[in-house]
């Protein structure tokens, strides 16, 4: 099982021709092992999914994959709203080393619950690798409501799901009814601590891109017991948690990214450059971190 603090990676871009930045594409990397990330998502939500193609998609995942050199696992964002498509992007992520898949739920057509189930177990027959269920319906327009989370992890490579509604009152109810060994993963940074102290397994995270270090220890706290030192941590980070979703993810973080010089503050229309208003608060939130 993959556990604790696992980043939702930001894509760097060039200025002026928007391809993607390897140089500092391998610099996260490199900063993020040594920080003590636990685990890397390529191409999720954060590192704009919808605005690579698919060949850029690919390469990416492929890239962080060799960089990585086997030292933490990493987790390929193939999810679609087509069904064919998702299994293209898997199949492709598996194809290049990645170890497990972060599945969306299908955004937009707004899919029934069982067809969210057929969904996903189409994706499970047609592809042999690792895969993580993502819920995010703050994106999607689409909730998956965990009965159906808990008949998919019946399937025997469904191991995992990223719940972001930041309902913690559907924790319970995933960690008695899903299969034992099925790993329950927060995508809500405000709620996180929260989740890994009621027994989940970690949290895929934004605020990992700016803080890695402070999220290895919070996560790692949390999943231990250690409630004080969890609750310490997170204290530190919650600013952070709040102004890193001002705007639609991953506008701040990587403007926050940036202003630490580690990449440029670029990013793909329809996304757009943090605007000014909330330069103090993301700065502020920064500082109140220890981060630079």
């Amino acid at each position: 099982m993959i556990t604790g603090s696992i980043v939702a990676l930001v894509t760097p871009m060039h200025s002026g021709s928007l391809a993607i930045d390897w140089s500092s594409l391998e610099a996260l990397v490199e900063w993020h092992i040594a920080e003590g990330t636990n685990a890397i998502v390529a191409v999720g939500t954060t590192g704009e999914s919808a605005t690579l193609s698919v060949a850029e998609h690919a390469s990416v995942i492929e890239f962080i994959v060799k960089k990585v050199a086997g030292r933490v696992p990493v987790i390929a964002g193939t999810g679609a709203n087509s069904t064919a498509e998702a299994i293209h992007l898997t199949q492709t992520a598996k194809a290049v080393g990645a170890d497990a898949c972060l599945l969306v739920t299908p955004y937009y057509n707004k899919p029934t619950q069982n067809g969210l189930y057929q969904h996903f177990k189409a994706i499970s027959e047609a592809v042999d690798v690792d895969q993580i269920l993502y819920n995010v319906p703050g994106r999607t327009a689409c909730d998956m409501l965990p009965d159906t989370i808990i008949a998919l992890s019946k399937l025997n490579n469904i191991v995992g799901v990223k719940e972001a509604t930041g309902d913690l009152s559907r924790v319970p109810m995933l960690l008695e009814g899903c299969n034992e060994g099925f790993a329950i993963y927060s995508g809500d940074d405000a709620t996180a601590r929260e989740l890994m102290q009621m027994g989940g397994h970690g949290d895929i995270s934004v605020t990992a891109n700016v803080a890695p270090r402070l999220m290895s220890e919070m996560c790692a706290a949390a999943m231990s017991g250690n409630l004080e030192r969890s609750n310490e941590l997170d204290l530190v980070l919650v600013h952070l948690h709040s102004a890193l979703f001002v705007e639609a993810n991953p506008i701040p973080v990587k403007w926050a990214v940036s202003q630490m010089g580690m990449i440029e503050n670029v990013l793909r229309l329809p996304m757009t450059s943090l605007s000014k208003e909330y330069f103090t608060t993301v700065s502020q939130a920064m500082r109140s971190a220890s981060v630079n």
